[in-house]
């Protein structure tokens, strides 16, 4: 009793902080401007970091395959695992053989770098490279080190292109293609640093990657991503249906996610009665958190699904959503992988 009063509790205290950093990190507001400095700080530390590499100061490594970082300069979610996966079907269509490397955020393994397949523990491993190895089946590693993650991968497996998923501020690893993933909802907030707004770089690094990707409306020189959903699937039988099967049912939308306004929106949008649930980025859900006092079914992100797989039951369904892009986004990828790695 005392135990799920805790948790209780602190899960209210996470949901006011996560709102305090939206009012604070997506506003011109008075703690924004009182952390200016500090933000002009880190901003500059960046930057001089980023230097510091490119002119060979602090090591860097070249891998023997081609490198395609997938990344973003906001903290938040702004929808890299679906172009990662997008990006990983795509080359292999095209005949390629990629390779997956992440940080395996949240992953408590015991040594560094790991392997990951549909059945990881996403507690060991972290919870996007899991769904990522379901979504597209490619040899993935993860590991703080990016660099030796990626090593372990091309000795395990015979891959001729890499993708990096998130790492655009991992200078120790060299790179031959950047795409920068931005919310085009929220793009850029109240345009601060850390820790006074969500930026980890200045917007001017965008002008020095190769592609940029918007989740939603793109402007000039900018890829429009678009998020469908493909399926709903249980997750006590894996039957598939259609999410159409919930419109105009209340439902419990729960979304532990960079931005999990996205997820309830792209539910109310297809005509279903939602009932929030949103958790921190990366949470790590117990039993009591999927426990309500009601029959109503359970919607959740594929992401949160991945964890919550040992407390299910009939009532909870995981929705399946996909990137949507142009042939021609994928082509201009492939295009520049020829230029920049000597043909």
């Amino acid at each position: 009793m005392h135990q799920s009063l805790r948790r209780l509790k602190r899960r209210i205290a996470e949901r006011r902080t996560m709102r305090r950093l939206d009012h604070y990190w997506y506003s011109l507001n008075p703690v924004a401007i009182v952390l200016l400095p500090l933000a002009a700080l880190f901003c500059l530390l960046s930057w001089l970091r980023r230097l510091a590499y490119r002119h060979g100061l602090i090591a860097s490594h070249t891998l023997p395959v081609p490198v395609i970082v997938v990344g973003n300069i906001t903290v938040g979610g702004s929808g890299k695992t679906p172009l990662v996966i997008w990006l990983a079907n795509y080359l292999q269509a095209r005949g390629l053989r990629p390779g997956i490397i992440s940080r395996g955020y949240g992953g408590q393994a015991a040594q560094w770098p790991q392997p990951v397949d549909a059945d990881s523990d996403p507690r060991l491993v972290g919870d996007e490279p899991v769904l990522i190895a379901r979504r597209t089946r490619c040899p993935l590693w993860v590991g703080p080190d990016r660099v030796a993650a990626a090593r372990a991968l091309l000795r395990a497996h015979n891959c001729n292109v890499l993708i990096s998923d998130d790492g655009l501020q991992h200078y120790r690893m060299r790179r031959n293609v950047e795409i920068a993933v931005i919310d085009g909802a929220r793009r850029f907030g109240n345009g601060f640093c850390l820790p006074a707004g969500p930026l980890r770089e200045r917007p001017a690094r965008l002008r020095t990657v190769d592609l940029r990707v918007v989740n939603g409306a793109a402007m000039a020189d900018e890829h429009a991503m678009q998020l469908q959903v493909d399926e709903v699937y249980s997750l006590h039988n894996r039957v598939n249906i259609s999410l159409d099967s919930f419109v105009g049912r209340r439902v419990h939308a729960l979304a532990g996610i960079g931005n999990p306004a996205r997820f309830f929106q792209l539910l109310r949008d297809r005509g279903i009665e939602v009932e929030e649930h949103a958790f921190p980025d990366h949470y790590r859900y117990s039993a009591a958190d999927l426990q309500f006092a009601d029959d109503l079914p359970v919607l959740m992100t594929e992401k949160d699904a991945v964890k919550c797989r040992m407390f299910t039951n009939e009532s909870m369904w995981a929705v399946r959503v996909s990137a949507q892009l142009p042939e021609a986004f994928g082509d201009e990828v492939l295009s520049l992988l020829a230029r920049k790695f000597n043909g």
